[in-house]
């Protein structure tokens, strides 16, 4: 609930001088009820009244008015001289669900003793109750408002949520449910009653606020109507999600278990999001490597001519981390990122320290929420909490504790492609671009250069297209280690068992003036290279295909 309009007063009992000090007592207590400080108007109450009320069932009581009006704000008009023991203040009350309410409120006050004291009763609870009244309400839920596509295809319309594109809408709508209990207190403030329906999950769920509109109905002094007004209609949403990529990705997926996303990486827009794209978590493997590239090329520890060994493992902590398939790996740092080696890797990421590696990580977003509601905050560890080399070097590579959404990675990939600056993602079409300077745009650049030789000449090489430079960078997230401590029964000895690691793939193009981003996880398939690179190249070619929405 919004804060309630605060207004300066003096706290304290005033002190018994007449009509003037009783009318300052009636405006000091729905000053402090505007203030929402339920305890200093319980501290204003007779002492006999106290004795029965409660301080708990007093507060209970008025933030209960306040539910069941939806109130939004109060404020306190001027105070008329004390009649018989009464004072009438004026108030307003600007609802969510039925309007301005405004009204008098008739506050008892008498001496006690040397002091002025409200002689509180239940009416007092909200403006126009009378004698033993209560306070309740009638709600009329507003028509839903409709789920568009970018292009204008209707995704989810009127009560039944009935689309021209069902094969589309049935991975992104999502559901609407009755209000979960953990969400009810929220809702009915809003003037929701706890059978009405919201959206759970996709884009009912993110676009909850706009499609639902405002309640309306009539709320009621025991049979008595205090005000009255009509629903207002949800709006209707055209989102960022383009049918012909969402087709693609949906193909591409195949009911197997993992996700895809697309983005406009200029503007952040989400092109497509299929499977758990968005909601699932895991270790992503040598895509992780571009973050790793970053934080080294910015603290000048290497540059794209570095030589590093060739060689099929290197140590660290006194432990062997292997390249896949113990390939002999090694060169250039070009060459050392297109063939994906984490015998440079790692040990590039145990020089660049955790605390250089988590920090570059969260300028890409990790351990940030995405701003999309329903998506899962991709993290890694607190520096402190890695652990010695062979952790950092592990979380290099995107191994140990680090865990990522197919999103997650997509926006490292759009971020790489936007000159260093990371894209708010949006399912929202239509509104202003922001970003993130992560990186500057000369690191960008090389890392660009770099990811389009993953491709050109290194393990992506599945996902070229002919007159198309794309960028993109392989993972093959071990589910059991790449660790090997010699002994022949190992985890590191069973890395070629398909069905222990996940295959990872983000991509952008064109490298030069990008203009779709795309990120794949199989979970539990095999290598990135081979089995994430197609469906990349298969969405990346459907999105150059794209014109711009308008």
């Amino acid at each position: 609930m919004l804060a309630l309009v605060a207004l300066a007063v003096v706290v304290g009992v005033v002190a018994g001088s007449g009509d003037g000090g009783k009318r300052q007592t009636a405006e000091r207590f729905v000053a402090l009820w505007a203030r929402g400080d339920y305890g200093g108007m319980y501290e204003l109450v007779a002492d006999d009244i106290t004795r029965s009320t409660s301080r708990e069932a007093f507060e209970a009581a008025y933030r209960d008015a306040a539910v069941i009006a939806t109130v939004r704000s109060l404020r306190a008009g001027k105070a008329r001289d004390e009649q018989r023991g009464v004072v009438a203040v004026g108030v307003t009350v600007r609802t969510r669900a039925f309007g301005t309410v405004r009204g008098v409120l008739d506050v008892p006050v008498a001496e006690h003793g040397d002091e002025v004291r409200v002689l509180w009763r239940p009416s007092l609870v909200f403006p126009g109750l009378e004698g033993r009244e209560r306070l309740s309400r009638e709600t009329e839920l507003p028509a839903r408002g409709t789920l568009l596509a970018r292009d204008g295809a209707v995704l989810a319309k009127g009560p039944d949520r009935s689309s021209e594109i069902p094969d589309v809408a049935g991975q992104v709508v999502g559901r609407l449910e009755p209000i979960p209990e953990e969400q009810r207190a929220t809702m009915r403030a809003l003037g929701y009653p706890d059978d009405a329906q919201i959206g759970v999950s996709g884009l009912e769920r993110v676009f909850q606020q706009q499609l639902a509109g405002t309640p309306g109905g009539r709320l009621l002094a025991g049979t008595r109507v205090l005000a009255r007004s009509e629903p207002r209609a949800g709006a209707p949403v055209k989102t960022t999600i383009s049918p012909a990529i969402e087709r693609v990705a949906i193909a591409q997926l195949g009911g197997r278990y993992g996700g895809i996303a697309a983005i406009e990486p200029r503007s952040g827009e989400i092109l497509a999001l299929a499977g758990v794209a968005y909601s699932g978590l895991q270790p992503p493997g040598s895509t992780f490597k571009i973050i790793t590239l970053v934080g080294a090329l910015e603290a000048g520890i290497a540059k794209p001519d570095t030589q590093y060994p060739v060689v099929s493992e290197a140590s660290l902590s006194g432990v062997a981390i292997q390249n896949a398939n113990s390939e002999m790996c090694g060169g250039s740092l070009v060459a050392s990122f297109a063939h994906s080696c984490n015998s440079v890797f790692a040990p590039l990421g145990a020089r660049l320290g955790a605390e250089r590696l988590v920090e570059v990580a969260e300028r890409f977003g990790f351990n940030s929420s995405l701003g999309i509601p329903g998506s899962a905050i991709s993290s890694i560890p607190a520096a402190d909490k890695i652990g010695d080399d062979l952790a950092v070097g592990s979380s290099a590579i995107g191994q140990g504790m680090v865990q990522a959404t197919t999103l997650q990675m997509t926006l490292v990939a759009a971020t790489i492609a936007n000159g260093g600056l990371r894209p708010v993602p949006t399912l929202e079409l239509g509104r202003r671009p922001q970003h993130i300077r992560v990186t500057t745009p000369a690191v960008a650049r090389q890392v660009g250069r770099m990811m389009a030789e993953v491709v050109r000449d290194g393990t992506g090489g599945a996902a070229a297209i002919d007159g198309v430079v794309v960028a993109g960078k392989t993972g093959t997230a071990e589910l059991r280690s790449t660790v090997s401590t010699g002994d022949g029964d190992d985890p590191a000895h069973l890395q070629d068992d398909i069905p222990d690691t996940d295959a990872w793939f983000v991509a952008y193009a064109p490298e030069r003036k990008p203009r779709v981003a795309v990120g794949v996880l199989f979970t539990e398939s095999g290598a990135g290279g081979e089995i994430a690179a197609p469906p990349a190249r298969e969405v990346l070619v459907t999105g150059l295909q794209q014109r711009p929405a308008r």
